[in-house]
């Protein structure tokens, strides 16, 4: 649910661009973050070469997430569109892209409890607001010339692990799997 004004609305479920992929989200995100890591910049300019790909990052460089827990997040349609792909051949992340329209789905840290969808999967006025950038360390221009609409961490902040600490004990401690996503994505289309 996101709150609007003083009346609550359904939080839309998102979606690639075509529509074929769908997934579904219950509840808010554990936070909502724009990452400016290499990895994550990497992984955008492989995607967004990809034919018709939307944008993935953001004017400052970086790739907008909404983090929530693995057991709040489902595909409801579109899962044989889905391929992974991983930067190496030793990584524990992958990210997931629709083969359909080539939109990123989402970032999973396969040892990890949380999923991180794509902030592009929403409208934007129903996307959470901004709390934090994470990585600004990695850029190559200062991160000075990031705005300041939201705090601009160097690497990881002590509240972003607390927030995914809090969210896995919240579970359990559970490490859910993700296991509707079949094979490879070929980034050389």
């Amino acid at each position: 649910m996101i709150r609007k004004g003083h009346h609550m609305t359904e939080t839309p479920n998102p979606k690639c661009g075509c529509g074929a992929v769908e997934m579904e989200v219950v509840g808010g995100p554990i936070m909502s973050t724009e990452c400016l890591c290499t990895s994550c910049r990497t992984a955008a300019d492989l995607f967004e070469a990809l034919p018709e790909a939307p944008r993935l990052r953001a004017a400052t460089g970086g790739t907008r997430m909404e983090m929530y827990r693995k057991d709040r997040v489902r595909c409801l349609k579109g899962a044989a569109n889905l391929r992974e792909h991983r930067l190496n051949g030793k990584t524990k992340t992958r990210r997931v892209v629709a083969t359909c329209c080539n939109t990123p789905i989402f970032l999973d840290f396969t040892d990890g409890h949380w999923i991180d969808l794509y902030g592009l999967l929403w409208p934007e006025d129903s996307l959470p607001p901004l709390q934090m950038r994470t990585m600004v360390g990695d850029m190559e221009a200062p991160a000075n010339t990031l705005p300041d609409d939201a705090p601009n961490y160097k690497t990881h902040s002590a509240g972003f692990f607390l927030r995914l600490i809090w969210a896995w004990a919240a579970m359990g401690f559970r490490h859910p799997k993700i296991d509707y996503v079949k094979g490879a994505l070929d980034v050389r289309s």
